[in-house]
């Protein structure tokens, strides 16, 4: 017997729960979504806000082009540092030196 497919929610359990007349639990165990989906696309996403790091965005840039919210782009990019993943911005053509730009700034104090 194969396993049903299982699509990702587009409203919350709670809305379902009253529309079907059932309980939360029972939505969010009839309609979760596969673990090891949810750790590909959680893994595909912190691939994408680091390479977009590399990139120069910032921070706010990187959650609107990816429509997650900033605290999750910095929590993520903080994790990543933890793990010892290189996150050095890239120098763009013609643009010289990123990481020395980042150097001179003025720093107040």
């Amino acid at each position: 017997m194969t396993e049903p497919r299982r699509e990702r929610r587009t409203v919350t359990a709670r809305e379902l729960a009253d529309r079907f007349g059932v309980s939360q639990r029972t939505v969010l165990r009839m309609v979760a979504e596969e673990r090891a989906v949810y750790e590909s696309r959680s893994r595909q996403r912190r691939d994408q806000i680091v390479e977009l790091h590399r990139q120069g965005l910032k921070g706010y840039e990187i959650a609107r082009e990816l429509s997650v919210s900033t605290g999750l782009v910095s929590v993520r990019l903080k994790e990543a540092r933890s793990a010892g993943v290189d996150l050095t911005r890239y120098a763009a053509s013609g643009e010289g030196d990123v990481e020395a730009d980042a150097g001179r700034r003025k720093v107040c104090g």
